[in-house]
């Protein structure tokens, strides 16, 4: 998640209530800054303020747009105008929220923004014995709860939301651990073997699979 917002202490109480959700969180003071770390980096959603210093947010958010690149953005603002809500939205925003809010309604609008960009209708998506409750952070095998560490639910969330599509280590690397993350390291391997033992005890599931050379792919169908 990329946080641009001028004021540093809200800045920063954004930044840390994310993290205690299990984001991976980066952030910017101001427009330019911004602007570069959206174009230059993937991330899964953008809360960007609109009354920025530098670039203002609808500038950064239409420059993004411009570019091709089209992470779901969320954008803040302290004017509550039906015409500032429109230019926000026009400026190819996906939601708006006017300060002050409440953190839990911010969350919420990131959790419904998050199912929108995957096609969900739902937060709770079954694939055969498992169960995944994107929202709540929880998992179930054969009806019964499976513990995950906020790094497992995160990568097992990413390659779910991707079911189908090879996902290489240098990408989830990118999406899931931080750009000073040690990417020769074998703590992906880790993780993807934890998984498998968590979700798949007997063998029989195969939730995630290995594509030698190129990565991983999460093998079940929602719905199935």
């Amino acid at each position: 998640m990329l946080i641009v917002e001028d004021d540093a202490r809200l800045r920063q109480q954004l930044a840390n209530y994310f993290e205690q959700t299990g984001w991976l969180v980066d952030t910017a003071a101001e427009g330019t800054e911004g602007h570069f770390q959206g174009q230059e980096f993937a991330y899964d959603l953008a809360i960007v303020d609109l009354g920025l210093p530098g670039k203002s947010g609808l500038q950064v958010v239409q420059d993004w747009r411009r570019a091709g690149r089209d992470l779901p953005v969320i954008v803040l603002t302290a004017r509550g105008d039906w015409r500032d809500k429109v230019e926000g939205l026009e400026s190819g925003a996906d939601d708006y929220v006017t300060k002050p809010f409440h953190l839990p309604e911010l969350a919420a609008r990131v959790t419904a923004l998050q199912r929108r960009a995957a096609g969900r209708a739902s937060s709770r998506i079954g694939y055969g014995r498992l169960v995944i409750d994107f929202s709540a952070r929880q998992v179930g095998l054969d009806d019964q709860p499976v513990e995950l560490t906020s790094f497992e639910f995160n990568t097992l969330a990413y390659l779910a939301n991707r079911a189908g599509d090879v996902v290489s280590r240098a990408e989830l690397t990118e999406h899931l651990y931080g750009q000073d993350f040690d990417r020769d390291s074998n703590v992906i391997e880790v993780f993807i073997g934890r998984l498998r033992k968590k979700l798949d005890p007997s063998g029989d599931l195969q939730p995630i699979a290995t594509v030698r050379g190129a990565g991983y792919r999460f093998a079940l169908t929602a719905g199935t």
